[in-house]
């Protein structure tokens, strides 16, 4: 769900008739047009952050001196110096930023805006509210039972926040992907804002699955075993850019990201090779009353849930049409909340084998279903322009 106020990101904020599932003191929002956009990035090196000269012009244009942003600038939110187009993406590693307290400190979730039930009902195809399905606790070790999941991590002007992601497969680097597939609204704000912040990926946090009175005070290597990686690049929708919000809007059924990361500190080896595992992608998955079931993941944060422990839903999944133009999104009976948003949907793909065919979208103010846009030429567009930046 979006962040603070999509279903995906914690079921936080849901506005309309249905909100994006992010988890934090603020909210995302998800939405664009149809193209896909492309975010400029930092890349880091052994010794700092190198810019490049084309990013050093644009960074002046937009008044940001790279070191007073590491020490502190990063925290003005003012509206007129929050960027927000595709190409103004940018997020220097700051180094420990994410250390362990403030990792288990960000789910704060504001209260969910009134929600209205009849939404989307008469608008294309969709079918009867499903079932509300509970959401079971992922088995531990989450590297075990759910490698490819995670979290990720970001500030917004409203603080620290947080969604869930999954590691996918890059076709340009066989076995050694660094790529992480989102949801739109857990990196950039909508329509009413820009990027956000600070944005890293933390593959199996809290491995162990330990309660949050054992995490005070843990050392990162409990909390995040596996690393923290930061986004050097992100990509999401026009579509979300110029239409998403908290409750989703007409951006919900492109509300999706592709992020390519850099870890913290590194060891030499890529995201899939440190988590020895990622899905591929299905663009092209089968139409909704043709898939048996779809199991999501993700880290739900907004109550009863604390966002520590990783948590699943399993469902056939029905359709829901939020306007007659756009493409139907899929649907499922969960009661995972806000926190959850980005986290992976899995199916078989067309080969039969598991694969990622949607994430954690939108849902209602009171938990019980949530919504996935299905992925097509626009998502894939996305995924192919960051998976080619990258070769």
């Amino acid at each position: 769900m979006r962040p603070n106020r999509p279903v995906t990101a914690i079921l936080c904020a849901a506005a309309l008739a249905m909100t994006a599932a992010a988890c934090g003191p603020g909210d995302g929002e998800a939405g664009g047009d149809a193209k896909p956009t492309v975010a400029a990035s930092l890349p880091s090196g052994a010794d700092g952050i190198k810019i490049p000269d084309q990013l050093k012009d644009r960074l002046k244009q937009h008044g940001i001196d790279l070191e007073k942003w590491k020490g502190g600038a990063w925290k003005n939110w003012k509206q007129e110096d929050w960027l927000r187009e595709a190409g103004d993406y940018i997020n220097p590693i700051i180094e420990d930023l994410w250390d362990p307290d403030r990792m288990r400190e960000a789910d704060k979730t504001p209260q969910p805006p009134a929600v209205d039930p009849d939404a989307g009902k008469d608008q294309g195809v969709t079918d009867p509210t499903p079932a509300p399905v509970q959401a079971k606790a992922a088995n531990a070790p989450y590297h075990t039972s759910v490698p490819v999941s995670g979290k990720v991590f970001f500030d917004g002007p409203e603080g620290s926040m947080v969604c869930s992601a999954t590691v996918v497969k890059d076709p340009a680097h066989p076995g050694k992907s660094n790529m992480v597939w989102t949801a739109g609204h857990c990196v950039h704000a909508g329509k009413s804002g820009g990027w956000y912040r600070n944005i890293a990926f933390v593959p199996s946090y809290n491995n162990a699955g330990k309660p949050a009175a054992q995490l005070k005070g843990a050392p990162r290597e409990q909390v995040a075993p596996y690393g923290v990686w930061w986004s050097d690049w992100a990509q999401t929708s026009d579509q979300w850019i110029a239409n998403g919000g908290p409750t989703g809007g007409a951006g919900a059924p492109y509300d999706f990201a592709v992020l390519h990361v850099t870890p913290e500190k590194s060891t030499g080896k890529s995201l899939e090779e440190t988590v020895g595992s990622a899905l591929p992608v299905e663009f092209n998955a089968p139409a909704v009353p043709k898939v048996a079931s779809i199991t999501a993941t993700g880290y739900p944060a907004a109550a009863p849930f604390d966002g520590q422990k990783a948590f699943q839903c399993t469902d056939k999944p029905g359709r829901l049409s939020l306007a007659a133009s756009a493409p139907v999104m899929y649907r499922i009976g969960c009661t995972m909340t806000g926190g959850s948003s980005g986290g992976g949907w899995v199916a078989a793909g067309s080969d039969g084998k598991p694969a990622l065919v949607s994430n954690t979208s939108i849902g209602p103010a009171k938990a019980g279903w949530l919504a996935g846009p299905r992925l097509g030429p626009e998502a894939k567009g996305i995924f192919d322009a960051v998976s080619a930046k990258f070769k």
